[in-house]
Order: C-alpha cells, then structure tokens, then sequence
C-alpha cells in the first residue's frame, strides 16, 4: 500500500495572503465559544472533551487518508511538547481566566502580549533579527489592542483582577513558548498524524487534572453542544491547521504579530452576535492594530 506524502505548503499563490486573515477570523471566534460553553461545564472538564473528540476525527482522518506518522521517536517528543504547550497550557489558561469571570476582552488583551514576548525571545532562540520597523509596528499593535479592551477594564472588581489575570498571564507564557518551540524543534510535520499527537498529551492531562479537581458534570444544553461543535470543528480542526501552516512558512514574529487582530475581531464579534458596544476609541484602536500587523509583517 502506498504511504501519503506529508502536508506541504504549496507554491505561493493569491490565496495564501488570505490565509492569515482567515486564521485570524476562526481563532477569534475561540474567545466566543469559551463565553457560549463555559456556563454549563468546569473549564478543564470542556478542554478534556473537546481534545478527546479531535483525537477522534483525526484518527479517522488519518485512516482515511493513510496519513504517515513522524519517523522518530525525538519527533513525536517534540510535536507533542509544542502541542501541549500551545494547546493545554495556552487553552487552559485561557478557559480558566473566563471561568473565573475576566472579560474575554481583557483575556485576550493579556494573550496579545504574545507578539512582543516573542520578539523579545525570538533573536536569541531562532537567530531571528527583529527590524526597527518591526519592533514599531509591534508597538503600534499593542497600543492598538489596549484602546479596544480599555473600557472593559473597569468592569472587573479591582480585589479579584489578579485571580483572574494568573491563568490568562499563563495562556500567554504557554502560547509564546509553544510557537517559538513548535518554529524551532518541528516546524513541517503532517498536519493529520501531528494534530492526534498534539492533542493526545493536553487530553491526558486536561482529564487528569480536571478529575482531581473538577466535578466533571455537564449540562448538555443545546447552546453547549454548539460551542463544543464550534471549537472541536472550526478552532481544533481549522484554526489550529492554519496556525501549524503559519509557523511553518513563516518567521515567528510575523505569525505572533497576527494575535493583535484577535482582540478587536472577538469584539466586532461581540458587537454582533451579543450587542455588546464599540466605542470610538475601540474602532480606532482596531485601526491602529490593524496597522500594526501590517507593518510588524513587512519583510523587507
């Protein structure tokens, strides 16, 4: 039987500078789910059953497909740390932050320190040389970002902010080491057999930590099978294949600088599906982010 060559990226095309801004559009749409989910499961509890059914599909997938699976054992070692790191810590962190009460806003405002994390980190670790007009852009980016969530700030009780600041302040530390690891260690694997090697550690471990302390009970409402679908499908599956594509082709910067769109897109959102208000300076904000990106992402 003959094996299936690995995913690559195909030559470049038009399509590929939409890839990055329908990455952006899906993985702001996580923020979303969590708010829609967690009212009817613990947030560990939700992350153990949403890993477990993407391990599922993709196992299918890869039968289907006869995927091939990484060659070593080194490999499958490192596929897995860069999953847990990106998927367990980051999404544990942030599911816990908005269990906790912290405005999704606000959640991924502390996430949308990621771009400049890792240009700090990414010249020592990946010998990437961050430009001037980079290290502006991603300065622009941020400011952008904090006139979006600003107003949201004041919403949550001052006594219980650094509570629920911890686990976002951990999603971004797990985000942040989980691209440059993923850029560094494995950058090209199969999109297929990598995705159940990702996932397969952060079930494990969502479940363990969720049975030690999590009442693990759902409420199968029909508003919770909707958000689990959503983030199974279109985040774990889709989103998350875009994001593998992203670190694949590009410098780590550049993919980190696309996490200052995700903050004013969840609130365009927001805006739409829950009525939620944008004030001047969040429009001007999302301008200023916007333009951030764009500059952040020049390469010459």
């Amino acid at each position: 039987m003959t094996q299936a060559t690995p995913l690559r990226p195909s030559a470049s095309s038009p399509l590929d500078s939409l890839v990055p801004l329908l990455f952006v559009a899906l993985w702001s749409t996580g923020f979303i789910g969590a708010k829609l989910g967690l009212p009817y499961v613990e947030p560990l509890t939700f992350l153990a059953l949403r890993f477990a059914i993407v391990i599922v599909l993709m196992l299918a997938v890869v039968a289907v497909a006869h995927a091939p699976w990484p060659p070593s054992g080194r490999a499958w070692l490192h596929i897995g740390v860069s999953g847990l790191l990106v998927h367990g810590v980051y999404l544990g962190g942030v599911f816990m932050a908005i269990g906790r009460g912290l405005p999704s806003g606000i959640t991924a405002l502390v996430v949308g320190l990621q771009p400049l994390l890792t240009a700090l980190v990414a010249g020592a670790l990946l010998g990437e040389k961050v430009r001037p007009a980079q290290w502006a852009g991603l300065a622009l980016g941020f400011t952008g970002v904090a006139l979006v969530v600003a107003g949201k700030v004041a919403t949550v009780p001052a006594g219980a902010l650094l509570g629920m600041l911890l686990p976002a302040v951990v999603a971004l530390l797990g985000i942040t080491a989980g691209t440059l690891y993923q850029k560094r260690f494995c950058p090209s694997f199969d999109l297929r057999t990598g995705s159940v090697i990702q996932y397969l550690p952060c079930a494990v471990a969502m479940a363990a930590v969720a049975y030690a302390t999590e009442s693990m009970a759902i409420s199968w409402t029909g508003e919770f099978v909707f958000a689990l679908g959503w983030l199974v499908l279109v985040l774990s599956l889709g989103a998350v294949s875009l994001l593998n594509l992203l670190i694949r082709r590009g410098g780590a910067v550049n993919v980190a600088s696309l996490f200052y769109l995700t903050p004013p897109t969840t609130a365009l959102i927001a805006w739409a599906m829950f009525g939620e208000t944008l004030s001047g300076w969040a429009l001007a904000g999302m301008a200023l982010a916007a333009a951030g990106v764009w500059l952040a992402r020049q390469t010459k």
